[in-house]
């Protein structure tokens, strides 16, 4: 019996000499992509220090890629292209919230793209003291660095939204609520003008403008009547009875004779209100026109808004200050002009 040999054709040799090369490059290809995968790992986890505090601003509709670059650049990455893989391998990158962030101690990147997912964004906090009319909130608003007081009496003073809003003055004047308010860095002024008068509408709950109903008091008019209390009042604690001196007067037609109008009214008020002041006709001035001014003074509080519709029963038509942050009520024209000489003539 023969024997037969078998010889492998070229095709099987050549296959024989290729696999030691397909073995080799799947074996570099492997070490390639642990390589990477060891480098995108160390990337996420390596915290990066900023060089001094940064601040980031990322503008609405800022792309993946802007957003990496913006955080590269301000030493808050060490790599744009890294960063973009890890926002889309986490599948955040839509969820990138706008605003300015600050950055100042180490922190890896997937703590920096947490931050800007939550919108952990700089907070600017304001706070509008009761009795402040529109250019001191203007001032004050542009003092915390959010726009200019021209911008923001412009959107405070803007026809349509004024339309809009149902106001019958020539601005928002009394209606931007007084309060703390936290925003952000980036909040605009008209965003915070809406902000104000929205919390202002809180405010003026249904039995609130009833009772100013009951009393004879449009939105405006009670609006008008509490600036002027809050104006007025030394505490809060008196505001009721002076909202009820007012209530009476304007009952008996008698002139409010508030010298907080007044003073409103005068252009350039230097402080010292004098005899020519309350008797040059404008058409805040109490003193020598009837019934409530065309529009509010400031913007009151809570506790304003409700004296002034739910003032004290009383039949005081007459206060003076008695020089230590209260008043004395009287009744009588007598009674108030003895108070008058006791308490800012010394007695004479």
């Amino acid at each position: 019996m023969s024997k037969t040999s078998h010889r492998a054709g070229p095709a099987r040799v050549q296959r024989r000499k290729l696999w030691p090369w397909l073995a080799l490059l799947l074996v570099a290809a492997a070490l390639v992509a642990g390589s990477l995968g060891v480098r995108q790992w160390l990337f996420q986890r390596w915290p990066v220090t900023p060089p001094g505090s940064q601040r980031v601003l990322i503008a609405p509709g800022a792309s993946l890629p802007q957003i990496a670059q913006q955080l590269e650049q301000a030493g808050v990455v060490s790599d744009a292209d890294r960063f973009s893989k890890l926002a889309r391998w986490r599948e955040v990158a839509q969820k990138i919230k706008a605003g300015e962030y600050e950055f100042i101690k180490a922190a890896t990147p997937d703590e920096v793209l947490d931050r800007l997912v939550s919108g952990d964004v700089l907070k600017v906090r304001i706070t509008i003291p009761e009795g402040f009319a529109l250019r001191e909130i203007a001032a004050r608003v542009a003092a915390a660095g959010l726009g200019t007081a021209e911008q923001f009496l412009r959107m405070a003073s803007e026809p349509a939204r004024l339309r809009k809003l149902g106001i019958p003055g020539p601005s928002l004047e009394g209606y931007l609520f007084p309060e703390t308010y936290i925003v952000t860095t980036t909040t605009s002024p008209a965003e915070l003008v809406r902000a104000m008068f929205a919390q202002l509408e809180r405010q003026l709950t249904p039995d609130l403008l009833a009772a100013a109903r009951q009393r004879g008091l449009d939105r405006h008019q009670l609006i008008t009547l509490a600036s002027i209390v809050q104006k007025e009042a030394g505490n809060d604690a008196e505001m009721p009875l002076i909202a009820g001196v007012f209530h009476n007067r304007l009952r008996k037609g008698m002139p409010l004779q508030a010298d907080p109008t007044v003073i409103y009214g005068v252009a350039d008020f230097d402080g010292n209100l004098t005899r020519r002041h309350l008797t040059t006709p404008t058409p805040y001035n109490t003193y020598t026109r009837k019934g409530l001014p065309p529009g509010p003074i400031a913007s009151p509080g809570l506790v304003a808004l409700r004296a002034a519709a739910f003032p004290a029963s009383t039949t005081a038509l007459y206060f003076v200050g008695r020089g230590d942050g209260r008043h004395e009520f009287n009744a009588t024209l007598e009674a108030h002009n003895r108070a008058v000489n006791r308490y800012q003539r010394g007695g004479r």
